[in-house]
């Protein structure tokens, strides 16, 4: 279990606490930590939503918006996309973001909370969470949830950090994740603590084969994972019916 330090009474206030202290450095440190991979791994993820020019989809977790903004890019200057995140610190530097994209009128951004998503039945075209689903308190429960405001025939993706399985890879990657990143972290933050919470938090991280049976169990169909560089990170796709 991620240990949960004083005087946080939950993990859901202590992740609020961690993404309200770095959401002014958070981009610039996902492209460093991530050797500007993070980019790719986000339009491809958009790209599995199948989101059409005109469509309306949905951000779950959606930070800094940089997930959302692929969505708009997808859905064009007829469609819409919502990012929803429960970090006001977040969706201040989300907004930001936006401002310096041809997006602005497209991307609305919501306060609120994965596991109780403030939309009736059925509403988006598509709904995506970028690495966030090992912060949040109920996996099974976010993953419903965003099927249940997804209309039928339409995609839920999740793009989030994930356990790479070649050997030597693997032990290259771990010594990287849990000894550098939260060296260069507190190097980019200027303070210890948000940066060890992330690999972490991956330890806990169910396995991407229990996450695609995750997305089975909840309903959704054609749940498929696909593992980018070297199992970093795990797409996961499932239709909902």
């Amino acid at each position: 279990m991620v240990h949960i330090p004083s005087p946080y009474r939950s993990k859901e206030e202590y992740v609020h606490a961690i993404f309200s202290s770095i959401a002014h450095r958070y981009d610039l440190l996902n492209t460093a930590l991530s050797f500007n991979r993070d980019k790719y791994w986000r339009r491809f993820a958009a790209a599995q939503t199948g989101l059409q020019p005109g469509g309306y989809g949905l951000d779950v977790c959606c930070g800094t918006g940089m997930l959302t903004i692929e969505q708009a890019r997808l859905a064009g200057p007829r469609g819409r996309v919502v990012g929803l995140d429960f970090c006001e610190n977040m969706l201040a530097k989300a907004r930001e973001n936006v401002k310096k994209t041809p997006f602005s009128e497209q991307i609305q951004f919501v306060q609120g909370n994965a596991i109780n998503l403030p939309f009736p039945d059925n509403t988006f075209d598509c709904a995506t969470i970028g690495f966030a689903l090992r912060n949040v308190p109920d996996i099974r429960k976010t993953i419903s949830e965003m099927a249940r405001v997804v209309r039928p025939g339409g995609k839920v993706v999740s793009l989030e950090l994930s356990k790479p399985s070649a050997p030597l890879f693997k032990q290259l990657y771990y010594f990287y994740f849990n000894h550098l990143v939260p060296l260069l972290g507190r190097l980019g933050i200027g303070f210890d603590g948000p940066y060890s919470y992330l690999p972490n938090s991956l330890k806990d991280f169910p396995h991407q084969r229990e996450i695609k049976e995750l997305f089975r169990d909840v309903g959704l169909a054609d749940a498929r994972y696909y593992e980018l560089t070297g199992g970093i990170v795990t797409v996961h796709v499932g239709t909902v019916v």
